[in-house]
């Protein structure tokens, strides 16, 4: 298997997540409060186990560049954490300004977090063609060594 079949594979894998984030948060919005804290305690346990095992990738890594990118996802994964004791304080908060405000920060929150998903595709795209092209330019001086 190739490196690019690879790249094939995980960008596949990357679309079903998203597919699937936006069936989540489509069935969300007509749930109760008490599935949408289950939903919300579901992908608040899948993330701790995601920003597990980005540490742990990051304790064994041992390319600066893949540390980096391992350090930038889990310190971005760590930040979701906010999430359940955001919700745990909406239910005892009761004045409705204050509830609104709260909900324009969890909205700013999100479009912060689809920017940097956004960014994190574009460097994705930028790291796998340069990957791409890395191999070609490796093959080809093997080639010509091959040829000598």
């Amino acid at each position: 298997m190739t490196q690019h079949t690879d790249f094939n594979t995980r960008l596949d894998a990357l679309q079903q997540r998203v597919t699937a984030a936006r069936a989540s948060i489509q069935a969300a919005a007509a749930e109760s409060d008490a599935d949408l804290k289950q939903r919300i305690n579901q992908a608040q346990a899948h993330l701790d186990q995601s920003v597990g095992n980005a540490r742990q990738q990051l304790s064994q890594a041992n390319d600066s560049a893949h540390a980096k990118w391992t350090q930038v996802k889990a310190d971005a994964a760590a930040k979701v954490n906010d999430v359940k004791t955001n919700v745990e304080r909406r239910s005892r908060q009761m004045d409705a300004k204050i509830a609104a405000k709260d909900a324009d920060w969890a909205e700013a929150d999100s479009d912060a977090a689809l920017d940097f998903a956004d960014w994190a595709v574009e460097s994705a795209e930028l790291a796998m063609l340069d990957a791409v092209h890395a191999r070609a330019y490796a093959d080809q001086l093997a080639q010509v060594a091959d040829n000598s």
